[in-house]
């Protein structure tokens, strides 16, 4: 089975270089969710602010998100 590999910093274009420096500010480096999705540069962009909306704030507790997507990821055979 083939794998997709994320995007090295170094290869992303000059729009995705200030979103992988404000996710290398915010988690201390690049998710590999976010470094394979910025193989599409615009989907990176577009899925960010949808990916806020859902984990930021809101009338759930922050750590029923977090286990909501940890199941959702065990339950799929996810590695994350």
């Amino acid at each position: 089975m083939s794998a997709v590999k994320p995007l090295p910093e170094e290869k992303a274009s000059a729009e995705l270089k200030p979103i992988f420096e404000g996710m290398k500010a915010k988690f201390g480096k690049i998710p590999v969710f976010f470094g394979t999705m910025a193989h599409k540069g615009e989907v990176l962009k577009n899925f960010l602010p949808f990916y806020a909306a859902i984990t930021g704030p809101g009338t759930v507790e922050q750590k029923l998100k977090e286990f909501a997507y940890l199941k959702t990821s065990l339950v799929n055979g996810c590695e994350y």
